[in-house]
């Protein structure tokens, strides 16, 4: 399987950055090829523009996107499997992820609408994953209902909501204090989810 991992965290070299290529090497470990867009890195600019908002609004499926949009897309179209790693950032996904899925889920491309007012996409990818990454514990998370919350957004909305068939959200918590075991059993789950994927 193609797939390929969306990375959003400003630094390569942080325990975020560590999942990620941990996650990568369970991916070759297993067969799968990988291509790897580090969101930060690239320069993407999250910010969706007047001129885009209005395509996206004219609901015209056939209207062309900006270069930077039909390039994410292109590697979409690539992909058989998609993975977003990425931090918790105060209960949601940084603002560049946010901003990608604002601009590269375009009308006409992730979704449009039938006469009949069902929704079809274009998309190819056939299973997804998020691999997030939180300071507060897994009990935390369920308690505040974090975890629930998140998972509708991402998972139910975001991903199977566009048609993708199958998707899963990880939340890997407990970071807070930056305890070096509980690091070293995170890295060999995002190993070992690479390998399993």
């Amino acid at each position: 399987m193609h797939v390929l991992v969306i990375f959003a965290h400003p630094s390569r070299g942080s325990f975020t950055g560590q999942v990620a290529e941990a996650f990568c090497q369970g991916l070759h470990t297993a067969g799968h090829t990988v291509e790897f867009a580090d969101l930060y890195q690239e320069g993407f600019n999250p910010t969706m523009e007047a001129a885009q908002f209005d395509l996206e609004t004219s609901m015209d499926p056939q209207s062309p996107r900006p270069g930077d949009v039909q390039a994410e897309q292109a590697r979409l179209d690539r992909a058989e499997g998609l993975v977003f790693v990425y931090p918790f950032w105060w209960s949601d996904v940084p603002a560049i992820l946010k901003g990608w899925f604002d601009r590269v889920w375009t009308y006409g491309y992730a979704y449009a609408y039938e006469a009949d007012r069902s929704r079809t996409s274009q998309l190819r990818v056939q299973k997804a994953l998020a691999l997030c990454l939180a300071g507060h514990t897994d009990e935390k998370l369920e308690a505040l209902g974090l975890r629930d919350a998140h998972y509708r957004i991402l998972v139910e909305d975001r991903l199977l909501g566009v048609g993708i068939p199958e998707a899963h959200l990880e939340i890997m918590g407990g970071l807070s204090g930056n305890l070096p075991e509980r690091r070293t059993e995170l890295l060999l789950r995002a190993r070992s989810l690479g390998q399993a994927f």
